[in-house]
């Protein structure tokens, strides 16, 4: 076996058809858009790489000539951690320890060569929002933007050494449920108040939106647990991009004396449009898509964020928005699921929040670390 540079037209795309081809029979996968994954490792596109993120991208040819694996290693200087750490994502491999470790030994080389001294991986060169972490329980159809890999790629990583640096928990419920009595007390009792205000996202006031959204954020976050402010025209840019897929119905934003002050940000599960396009985004693509979101069935949607600023945190508006939300989603009767992206398992109090609505643990994925020095010790991630 030997590792091929992907460097040519031909070479990227192979690495999108490896997937394709070890994914072939699992009903459960969805082949993510090839744009999505092309862009990561576009200068053009990834703003990791115009601050001076380093990346390589290689194939795993057998000895017959034949992609059997791939693997993107990475050097991201805004990833901060206890000591000098890339990363390692979009693997892909057969069912071989032998050719998992061959893998992940030329990452470990080449990251060393950068002057790093552990990798994470499975991860994203970029946010965290897409392609983080392993599946390790719930294999089913992913959401939008979401890692999904067959069980035994647990082990692959686990025999070569990799250990878990956190757990990425996501949370679901039915919509149709009714929540916990105590969300209608809460709700009842605030409602009271007409200082407090719910207001449904509007796409004709996208740029106010954004703005508040920004605002929010950055006071119930920025700063914590290693969080980092927002710029309001990266949030404008984020909202724009969303507008065309967001349904109005599913994002709440909360005023007090017409300050914001809380935000509920959830979007429709695109992968149940895209799992019909095969990877594809063209004109035709684009125009199928726009059929199904006006005809088509789209029977889950996604939690996205959520934030309260300090100051109104512990008072009841949690329950308040959510109850406003309900309150219209549920006699819509659209939408059978509900699915929020991953919490940290290194944050219980959003957890808390999240199990507080009455959900199960839907899925879990890992975000596992592997040190270069054996006998350094091993640190979780930190608590928050």
């Amino acid at each position: 076996m030997r590792m091929h540079e992907v460097k040519t037209e031909a070479d990227k795309q192979a690495f999108i058809q490896v997937a394709v081809d070890l994914y072939k029979n699992d009903p459960n996968w969805i082949r993510p858009l090839d744009k999505d994954i092309n862009e990561v490792f576009d200068p053009e596109k990834n703003k990791f790489i115009k601050r001076g993120g380093e990346y390589i991208r290689w194939l795993l040819m057998d000895d017959h000539n034949k992609p059997v694996g791939r693997v993107a290693a990475f050097v991201n200087k805004q990833y901060k951690n206890e000591q000098p750490t890339g990363g390692v994502g979009f693997f892909e491999c057969i069912n071989d320890q032998a050719s998992a470790n061959y893998i992940f030994d030329h990452c470990k080389e080449w990251l060393q060569a950068h002057g790093m001294e552990a990798m994470d991986g499975p991860i994203n060169f970029g946010e965290r929002d897409r392609w983080w972490g392993l599946v390790v329980d719930g294999f089913y159809a992913p959401l939008y933007g979401m890692n999904y890999n067959p069980p035994y790629y647990v082990q692959l990583f686990e025999n070569y050494g990799f250990k878990t640096y956190f757990n990425q928990v996501c949370f679901a419920l039915k919509v149709k449920d009714r929540l916990d009595e105590k969300f209608y007390q809460r709700h009842a009792l605030i409602s009271q108040d007409p200082n407090y205000k719910a207001v449904m996202i509007k796409k004709s006031q996208i740029e106010k939106f954004a703005r508040d959204f920004t605002y929010i954020y950055n006071k119930a976050w920025a700063g914590h647990g290693g969080g980092k402010s927002l710029e309001e025209k990266t949030v404008q840019k984020m909202f724009k991009t969303m507008k065309p897929v967001m349904d109005e119905h599913l994002t709440w934003f909360v005023y007090y004396k017409d300050e914001p002050i809380a935000m509920w940000v959830n979007l429709p599960d695109l992968n149940q449009y895209f799992k019909h396009l095969n990877g594809q985004f063209g004109l035709l693509q684009k125009l199928k898509f726009v059929l199904l979101q006006k005809f088509g069935k789209c029977s889950r949607f996604v939690g996205l964020v959520f934030g309260i600023i300090p100051e109104f945190q512990g008072k009841g508006v949690d329950a308040y928005m959510i109850m406003e939300g309900a309150n219209v989603i549920q006699p819509m009767m659209k939408y059978d699921d509900y699915e929020m992206q991953w919490i940290g398992d290194f944050n219980p109090k959003m957890i808390n929040i999240a199990e507080s609505l009455g959900t199960f643990r839907s899925r879990t994925l890992s975000t596992y670390r592997y040190l270069f020095d054996r006998t350094k010790e091993f640190k979780r991630h930190p608590m928050v």
